[in-house]
């Protein structure tokens, strides 16, 4: 069995939504990440990826995600605990409210970070720097579908 996990990839102002986790947290405790956290068990469910990850982020950094979400792309990996992970990324589009640390057990920080500002960062390791390339490459493309920037 797989935990899964969705994380946000959200833009605003040619800056993308960052966390330092919280040196508590067993993976990756410490290091910089994108905005998510587990489905929860529901059952019978629509639209579950979704509705994890707007509550996630609102829950972690109060924030409010739009509807319109693009999926970005999907990796597994295994804990130290030995659990292991389906994770998927979204490239989301900001909607509403002021990011800060509101759930400091699982965020010690928040920052709005250019993708220079990420691959370059010692705190960032390799997945989340992938992460950000491929949400940056869905951005560029779909900005250009639609004549501008996707967020």
């Amino acid at each position: 069995m797989y935990i899964v996990n969705v994380e946000g990839a959200i833009r605003k102002n040619d800056k993308w939504l960052i966390i330092e986790r919280s040196k508590k947290e067993v993976h990756a405790g410490g290091l910089l990440s994108l905005v998510g956290g587990k489905v929860e068990l529901e059952g019978f469910s629509s639209d579950i990826l979704e509705r994890t990850i707007k509550r996630e982020v609102f829950e972690e950094v109060g924030v409010n995600i739009k509807d319109d979400l693009v999926f970005v792309h999907s990796t597994s990996f295994v804990t130290d605990s030995g659990d292991h992970v389906i994770n998927i990324v979204f490239l989301c589009e900001y909607d509403s409210g002021e990011a800060y640390p509101k759930s400091p057990d699982e965020v010690e920080r928040v920052l709005w970070l250019a993708t220079e500002e990420i691959t370059g960062h010692s705190l960032s390791p390799s997945f989340l720097i992938e992460s950000i390339k491929r949400a940056e490459s869905m951005n560029q493309l779909f900005g250009a579908q639609i004549g501008e920037e996707f967020l």
